[in-house]
């Protein structure tokens, strides 16, 4: 089983390259502590379009080791248990970093988990391997990628279902897949938002707009100031003549564009206005039509029984 992860379960980023014999002797976890801190501080700029996810491998063994995995089976309370688990994940302060308390509560939750289902060392470890690829896809971007972060755990529990090596191993029944899939989508899945929320940094957005065939200093609000400073320092060097002709040639300047659009905004508002109002004349006057047709259908009949009458009489 080990070999088989050894062959495929290589990831892109250099942290999780790290000798799992080295990580026992040194008990270092440098892909966890990434998590928590330094995608934190990336530039929002950096991460404005979604980065393309990992392929989907073999991830038993991945972050936590068979060490790792003896020092939290030993643990005996559920406080001994974070405890360890916070040396694992290398959160340095989670009772004041409420980050780093997410994470801890997080995986500290999906071990009480695997203990419930009676999962194994290696399940145990691929579980929380999983979690945190996932929350890494998850905190990638500030952009929304629930639909390709729900793609790409499905596809990864795919790879530790069925025995096709060197792609897939058969890690996992397919009732314990069932409840690992139950259990990540009522837990990470449907506070997604929120775990983006709290990882990622904000994105604002400034809107613009710009009108063709106006000048950008007469249709922004941002030249106006620019105007008035350079009326200001003209009035100051200029001569009597250029103020006299400044004065003449801007109220023929600023109307001669701005109200040409002003004016067909309104054209166009009232063509509309009239069209609607048309047609609702049209509405009213055909249901009208409708109307008077029923009336007089039941006002036919009504008249039609007495000359019948008559004629049975007669």
């Amino acid at each position: 089983m080990q070999s088989e992860q050894d062959l495929v379960s290589e990831p892109r980023q250099e942290p999780a390259e790290e000798d799992p014999a080295a990580c026992v002797e040194t008990g270092k976890t440098p892909d966890f502590r990434i998590v928590v801190s330094a995608e934190a501080n990336e530039d929002p700029s950096a991460t404005l379009f979604p980065p393309p996810l990992p392929q989907p491998r073999i991830c038993m063994w991945k972050y936590l080791d068979i060490h790792s995995m003896h020092q939290l089976e030993k643990a005996v309370g559920t406080d001994e248990m974070r405890e360890v688990l916070a040396k694992l994940l290398g959160l340095d302060c989670p009772a004041e970093n409420l980050r780093e308390a997410i994470i801890l509560d997080l995986f500290s939750h999906a071990v009480i988990f695997c203990r419930q289902q009676g999962f194994s060392l290696e399940q145990t470890s691929t579980v929380c391997a999983m979690l945190q690829d996932l929350h890494k896809a998850c905190v990638a971007t500030p952009l929304g990628n629930l639909e390709e972060c729900y793609r790409y755990f499905t596809s990864v529990l795919f790879c530790h279902g069925v025995r096709r090596p060197p792609f897939s191993i058969n890690l996992f029944k397919e009732e314990q897949l069932l409840a690992l899939a139950d259990y990540v989508v009522n837990t990470y899945f449907r506070h997604f938002k929120l775990y983006k929320y709290v990882f990622t940094p904000q994105v604002q957005l400034d809107l613009s707009l710009t009108y063709m065939g106006l000048q950008p200093d007469q249709c922004s609000p941002e030249g106006e100031p620019e105007k008035e400073e350079t009326e200001e320092v003209e009035e100051q060097a200029g001569t009597a003549q250029e103020q006299e002709e400044e004065a003449v040639v801007k109220p023929e300047q600023e109307p001669s564009q701005v109200t040409l659009l002003r004016a067909y905004i309104k054209s166009q508002l009232s063509k509309e206005l009239g069209q609607l109002q048309q047609l609702v004349e049209e509405r009213l006057s055909a249901s009208e039509d409708r109307l008077n047709n029923k009336l007089a259908a039941l006002e036919r009949p009504s008249q039609t029984p007495p000359a019948k009458g008559k004629t049975k009489t007669k």
